[in-house]
């Protein structure tokens, strides 16, 4: 059977990092008012600068395709051309439109040969998803290499406008760090960028990571909705989705807003996520003792807790200096934020041929769950 290996890898942070004081210059204020819960938000998520494809007037300067498009550009080069591009697999959240595609869009900015592509749609786990289509596909000998991007342009959808005014709980918000996650407060956790690899069958540079295995779960099956934008959620935890609402509520009732279903959240998240972690490492045989870099995505600084105390109660040790995080530097990019740790990681200078590397992503939307094994190479 054949191998496949991350090759490249590259990303693309728009403009300048933006810090948290700056943020509301940005996104606006709802109502006018400066937002009592942000201060506390940022305490517990842990973020302390983000990226934004807007200005401050909320004119954008960059959309999604325009981003993924600038981050594939820098997987290319004179031994690796536009043109040699077989597969294109392209994950997000927050495409541009409803209709074309996002991988179509990003086609058109690239302007390289007509090639085969993929849209995986989504929350965090799109990107994987991209990622696990073009590993398959060069296992399965349908093409020779792959690009495989994520992305996010979440920063238009954050702005004031899109908000109806909100309760501002500030006491419960301080006692229970959970609630940061509802509507308004999940707009100080979400940012903006793209990172792309490069898929091969035979590894092309120092280092290149071979990925091992790559497995994906959801659990639909049990759980209701419990992040959401472009619909509301019904008492009997059913969805209503945007086109079932006048044009008058879209604004009203906050539709295209970010929203998070905390109590759910709070409840599965993790323990969910860990007991799939458990199933792979027996299903595998892994020793997780082998593990030299442990990558999750954290959507918030609130989880790394959590999540540590989880996994011990399956005998999961990874102690905290084997885990490598961007969060506090460039926000929660959503499907983005596993490739652009994986670029930073690359070409940071750490890697040692032989090293394992753990990916994690859990997905909050309905729950959806991806992990992954890399060794460098």
């Amino acid at each position: 059977m054949k191998e496949v290996f991350i090759t490249r890898s590259a990303k693309f942070l728009p403009n300048s990092p933006i810090s948290n004081d700056e943020m509301e210059e940005y996104l606006g204020m709802i109502d006018g008012v400066p937002s009592k819960g942000k201060g506390l938000t940022l305490r517990n998520n842990g973020i302390k600068t983000r990226y934004y494809s807007i200005d401050k007037k909320g004119n954008s300067t960059h959309s999604n395709a325009q981003m993924t498009a600038l981050a594939i550009e820098k997987l290319i080069d004179s031994d690796f051309t536009k043109n040699d591009i077989e597969l294109l697999a392209c994950g997000t959240t927050s495409p541009d439109n409803l209709l074309p595609s996002h991988a179509v869009m990003v086609h058109g900015e690239l302007n390289c040969s007509p090639i085969e592509l993929v849209s995986p749609s989504g929350a965090c786990c799109a990107s994987m998803q991209a990622l696990k289509y073009g590993y398959n596909s060069i296992l399965a000998g349908s093409s020779n290499n792959a690009i495989c991007t994520g992305s996010e342009k979440l920063s238009s959808l954050m702005q004031a406008e899109h908000y109806e005014k909100e309760t501002e709980r500030l006491a419960e918000l301080d006692k229970h760090p959970i609630i940061s996650f509802e509507k308004d407060f999940l707009r100080w956790m979400l940012s903006d960028g793209a990172g792309a690899l490069l898929l091969e069958s035979k590894p092309r540079q120092t280092p290149s990571l071979k990925i091992e295995w790559l497995e994906i779960k959801s659990y639909a099956n049990q759980f209701e909705t419990c992040m959401y934008a472009g619909s509301d959620k019904n008492s009997d935890g059913t969805t209503k989705g945007w086109k079932e609402f006048t044009s008058e509520e879209w604004l009203d009732k906050s539709i295209f807003a970010f929203k998070q279903d905390v109590k759910l959240l709070g409840k599965e998240i993790v323990p969910t996520g860990t007991k799939y972690l458990k199933e792979i490492i027996d299903k595998k045989g892994f020793d997780v003792s082998t593990i030299d870099y442990f990558l999750p995505h954290l959507s918030s600084e609130f989880f790394r807790g959590k999540i540590a105390e989880e996994i011990l109660k399956y005998n999961i040790h990874i102690p905290q200096e084997k885990w490598f995080t961007n969060l506090t530097s460039t926000g929660n990019i959503g499907s983005g934020s596993i490739f652009i740790m994986i670029e930073e990681l690359m070409n940071s200078g750490k890697l040692k041929k032989g090293q394992k590397i753990l990916l994690m992503v859990p997905e909050s939307a309905r729950f959806t769950y991806a992990y992954s094994l890399l060794t460098v190479c």
